[in-house]
């Protein structure tokens, strides 16, 4: 991929910060905490920012309420007439589309661009606000160069930095290929939104060429190259109920449960022990364990709910089998015993290649900007895009403003607005690279 032009980087302008927290303040007042199902608001928000630009909507609701929305800035009418240049980076088409959903199709505009696009990706939803907030959680504040509200940094500052390039780049009337955002709902929670999106094969660009996909979470604008995936098990025990002054007539479902997490941390020593020379290793957390009906009684049930963050090779479904092998062969099961393992939730990993043309192309804008390269890094955390990688296999990186660890989800979160404002022009000088 050949970079952008350092004489063409775009000159300051001074009222992007001041249009970018206008923006994401407006975000930030939709709310769309979840568990909640609550993103509609944001969605509008959104929708009607990309509408007064001229940019094209696409809503599917991925759950009753909780609508996937897609923003796209077309390529010109002129661009199918263009032939592809020879340097154009290599791209993935996205699979045709067999179901129509129930959305707002896109208008005919022009035709098939000569290039493949470029695709970002972001969510509309937020974490709980939570208690401990110096002020209304969603009542953005500016002081000095920082915007607080809930979302601030996750993600609702990336997503206000995308649309506002897609417009300036949209205004351009200079792109040879389209350029979109997609914004999915629950990400926060069980991944609704973007399981949605995969299914629906991205609506009306079904068959689109890709040539990246940007996931716009906080990363202080380091590029992530890989991240671990993660999957949610729900896991059920049963026993047999009993008076606790005799115990021995009944089995725990509990003490099954402590057993099975103590297997679980043995495990771990092993999965520490072969971990992925980039990404390091799988994880196991247990997050929630209730059960029981009484003190006086022997619990015939327990309930776990398990964070078991996995690596790209890795899939869901082998590791709730593992478990309940393993549970057998420890006997843990068995004997009035009973183990269930749901998988509620997975989110896959993925690693591009540091060298590759979109990392490359990615340094090249964030150079032209701010005259340093960013560094490549790895999250142990896990994102949406994932998805884009394994299912549609399109180079995807994780860049955005922010800090994943010192804001996002924190009490007060936060955000740079100077920052947001670098991410901006970042992401114009990397559509100008990949789309002009």
């Amino acid at each position: 991929m050949a970079g952008p032009d350092p004489a063409r980087t775009r000159p300051a302008d001074s009222s992007l910060p001041g249009r970018l927290v206008e923006l994401t303040g407006d975000l930030i007042r939709a709310r769309g905490e979840n568990p909640g199902g609550t993103e509609a608001a944001t969605v509008d928000v959104i929708a009607r920012f990309a509408i007064a630009h001229g940019l094209l909507v696409h809503t599917a609701e991925a759950a009753a309420g909780r609508p996937n929305i897609i923003v796209t800035a077309p390529a010109s009418p002129a661009a199918a007439a263009l032939p592809a240049p020879s340097t154009a980076p290599a791209s993935t088409s996205l699979p045709a589309r067999t179901t129509a959903p129930a959305s707002t199709p896109l208008p005919a505009r022009g035709g098939r661009a000569a290039r493949p696009g470029l695709l970002f990706l972001g969510h509309s939803d937020v974490v709980p606000a939570g208690p401990g907030w110096s002020g209304d959680p969603f009542e953005p504040r500016v002081t000095g160069d920082w915007l607080t509200g809930r979302g601030s940094s996750d993600m609702k500052g990336g997503l206000a930095a995308v649309l506002w390039a897609l417009a300036d780049a949209h205004a351009s009337g200079q792109l040879l290929a389209p350029v979109s955002l997609a914004v999915t709902v629950d990400e926060e929670d069980l991944g609704t939104g973007i399981r949605h999106l995969v299914a629906d094969g991205f609506g009306p660009h079904a068959g689109q060429q890709f040539s990246g996909c940007i996931v716009t979470e906080p990363t202080d604008l380091q590029i992530v190259t890989a991240c671990r995936g993660d999957a949610y098990l729900e896991v059920q025990l049963s026993g047999i109920a009993a008076h606790s002054g005799r115990p021995a007539d009944g089995r725990s479902a509990i003490i099954a449960a402590a057993r099975l997490i103590t297997l679980l941390m043995e495990n771990q020593e092993h999965l520490d022990a072969h971990g992925h020379p980039l990404l390091g290793a799988g994880s196991w957390s247990p997050g929630i364990i209730a059960g029981g009906q009484g003190t006086s009684m022997v619990a015939d049930a327990c309930r776990v709910s398990i964070d078991r963050r996995r690596l790209p090779a890795e899939d869901a479904a082998q590791i709730a089998s593992w478990l309940v092998a393993a549970a057998a062969e420890a006997d843990i099961t068995g004997d009035g015993i009973g183990l269930g393992v749901e998988v509620t939730m997975e989110m896959p990993g993925f690693i591009t290649e540091p060298d590759a043309p979109l990392v490359t192309t990615l340094q090249a804008a964030a150079e032209a900007v701010t005259g340093s390269v960013p560094a490549c890094t790895v999250w142990t955390a896990a994102c949406d895009g994932g998805y884009i990688a394994r299912d549609f296999e399109i180079p995807t990186l994780v860049c955005g403003p922010g800090s994943i660890g010192k804001q996002a989800h924190h009490v007060d979160e936060s955000i740079s607005i100077t920052e947001m404002t670098t991410a901006c022009r970042i992401y114009r000088q990397l559509i100008d690279a990949l789309a002009r």
